[in-house]
C-alpha cells in the first residue's frame, strides 16, 4: 500500500476563526485526508502573543510569533490575520515559495486583490478566498464554477451580520439605533469599535470582491459607492415598516447601460461603451414580500440575478467561528486536492472589462419623507416638480398632525418613486428642498425590488 503524503499547513492568526481552524484540522484529521488524499499536518500557528488565552484548547507547542519561518516551510498556508500588513507580504512569501494560500481578508481582497491574484498565476497556485465574504454561504466558488456559463446581471447581498441583526432590532422592537447596536456588542455581534460594520466599509470590501467574480473584471474598493446605517432612524424604520418595507444594509452590483467609458471610472481596459457595472452599498428599503426581507438577526443572504438560471438565494450563517471555519477548511480542501492531483491553481477569471459606473448611472427608487406646510396647492406643486424632473411617483402618503405648542397644522408626505437615474432622483430631492412649501427633508432612502 502506498503511503499517504503529508501536506504541511501553516495557520496565521488564531483568533475566533483560527481557533476552530486549528480544532477542525486536529480533531478532523482522519476525514480530510480521506477527502484530500493526503494528511494535512498542522505545521505551527503564527500568532503575536503565544501566552495569549484562547476559547479552544491547541497544544502550546503549535504556537510561534515566527510567521515568516512558518511560511517557508509550508505547503498550504492559511492567513487568518486580517487588516494589510503583515498578511500581504506573508502571502506574497507564501505564494512566491509555491504554497496554495486560503485567506479570509477581504479588506485585502478588496484593496490589493490583482497583486495577489498576478502573484498566484506567476506560480501557478492556487490562492482561495471563500471566507471573505458572508462567512459559513458557500457563495464564492457558485458565482466562479456553477455560474460560469451563465451570465449574472445583478447581485443583492445582506453581507454584515452586525449591521443586519442591528436594523432587524429596530424593526421587531422599536429601538432606538444606539440600543440596537448595544444589544449587538453585549452578544459579541459587534466590535467595541463598531465602525467597520455601522459605516459600511466591510460590506463594501465583500461588494467588490462579489462584483469583480460576477462580471469579471477587478473592481477595488474605490469603485464602491459606501453609506452606512448611522443615519438611519426609528422613525425611519416605523415609516417604512408602515408602508410595508424593511429596512436592510444592501450590497449592490449591476450591470447598466452606459453611454460611453467617460459614464464612469476606466478600469484601464477597451469596452465597447454599451455597458458597466455599478457597485454600491447603502441602506435601502425592500418590500416586505422580497426573500431577501426575511432574513433576521446576524444571518448573511445574497440574491443573484443571472440571464438564464434566473434568481438564486443563498441563506445561513454569514460570521462566527465555527461557520466561517467551514468555509476556511473547504478552501483548503480543494486546493490540498489541486497539490495531490496535479494542475493549476485556481483564481479569478477576467474575462469581462467592463467600466465600473459612479452611483449616478445606476437605477433605483427612492423612499422621500417631507414635512410640508399643510395648506392647498401642496401635493400639486411637489407632483408638477417630480415631473419636470422626469420622476414618476408611485406611492404618495400623506398624514396631518399638529404642533401643541403652536397648534400650527403640517403634513407629513411619503413619497415612493417609480426607477430613474440616480441622477435625476438626486437632483429632484434637492430641487424639492428649494420650495418654500417644505419645511423639511425628514428621510431619503433608496428602494429596490418593486
Amino acid at each position: 500500500m502506498t503511503e499517504m503524503r503529508t501536506l504541511k499547513v501553516a495557520l496565521l492568526g488564531c483568533g475566533n476563526v483560527g481557533a476552530q481552524v486549528a480544532r477542525i484540522l486536529i480533531e478532523d484529521a482522519d476525514t480530510l485526508a480521506a477527502r484530500t488524499g493526503a494528511r494535512l499536518e498542522l505545521s505551527g500557528i503564527a500568532v503575536r502573543n503565544v501566552n495569549a488565552r484562547r476559547d479552544v484548547d491547541l497544544p502550546q507547542e503549535l504556537f510561534t510569533t515566527d510567521a515568516d519561518t512558518l511560511v517557508k516551510d509550508a505547503d498550504l498556508v492559511i492567513e487568518l490575520l486580517g487588516g494589510i500588513e503583515p498578511a500581504r507580504s506573508l502571502i506574497v512569501s507564501a505564494l512566491r515559495n509555491g504554497a496554495g494560500v486560503v485567506t479570509g481578508n477581504k479588506a485585502l481582497l478588496a484593496q490589493d486583490g490583482p497583486t495577489l491574484y498576478e502573484e498566484a498565476d506567476k506560480a501557478g497556485v492556487q490562492l482561495s478566498y471563500e471566507a471573505a465574504v458572508a462567512g459559513a454561504i458557500p457563495i464564492l466558488r457558485p458565482i466562479r464554477d456553477s455560474l460560469a456559463g451563465d451570465r449574472i446581471t445583478r447581485v443583492l447581498g445582506i453581507v454584515n451580520g452586525t449591521t443586519n441583526f442591528i436594523l432587524d432590532q429596530m424593526d421587531t422592537t422599536g429601538a432606538q439605533f444606539e440600543d440596537a447596536l448595544a444589544e449587538a456588542q453585549r452578544l459579541g455581534y459587534a466590535e467595541a469599535d463598531p465602525t467597520a460594520d455601522v459605516e459600511g466599509h466591510d460590506a463594501a470590501a465583500k461588494a467588490a470582491i462579489l462584483a469583480s467574480l460576477s462580471f469579471h473584471t477587478r473592481f477595488a474598493l474605490e469603485n464602491v459607492h459606501c453609506e452606512g446605517i448611522t443615519s438611519v432612524t426609528a422613525a425611519d424604520i416605523a415609516a417604512a415598516k408602515d408602508a410595508g418595507f424593511v429596512i436592510k444594509l444592501l450590497a449592490i452590483a449591476e450591470k447598466l447601460p452606459a453611454a460611453g467609458t467617460d459614464a464612469g471610472t476606466d478600469l484601464g481596459t477597451e469596452t465597447n461603451g454599451t455597458e458597466g457595472v455599478s457597485v454600491r452599498v447603502h441602506p435601502t428599503l425592500l418590500p416586505r414580500e422580497h426573500p431577501l426581507a426575511a432574513v433576521h438577526g446576524a444571518f448573511n443572504a445574497v440574491f443573484i440575478e443571472a440571464e438564464n438560471a434566473g434568481e438564486l438565494m443563498f441563506y445561513g450563517q454569514g460570521a462566527g467561528g465555527t461557520p466561517t471555519a467551514s468555509a476556511v477548511l473547504g478552501d483548503l480542501v480543494s486546493a490540498a486536492r489541486r497539490i495531490v492531483l496535479g494542475g493549476p491553481g485556481r483564481t479569478e477569471t477576467t474575462t469581462g472589462h467592463v467600466p465600473a459606473l459612479g452611483i449616478e448611472s445606476s437605477t433605483t427608487s427612492y423612499y422621500i419623507g417631507l414635512d410640508v406646510a399643510d395648506q392647498p396647492g401642496v401635493l400639486a406643486r411637489i407632483a408638477q416638480l417630480f415631473a419636470e424632473h422626469g420622476v414618476s411617483i408611485e406611492i404618495m402618503r400623506q398624514t396631518i398632525h399638529k404642533d401643541t405648542a403652536s397648534n400650527v397644522e403640517s403634513a407629513e408626505l411619503r413619497i415612493v418613486t417609480h426607477r430613474a437615474s440616480e441622477a435625476a432622483l438626486a437632483a429632484t430631492v434637492e430641487a424639492v428642498k428649494g420650495l418654500d412649501v417644505i419645511n423639511s427633508v425628514t428621510s431619503v432612502l433608496r428602494v429596490e425590488g418593486v
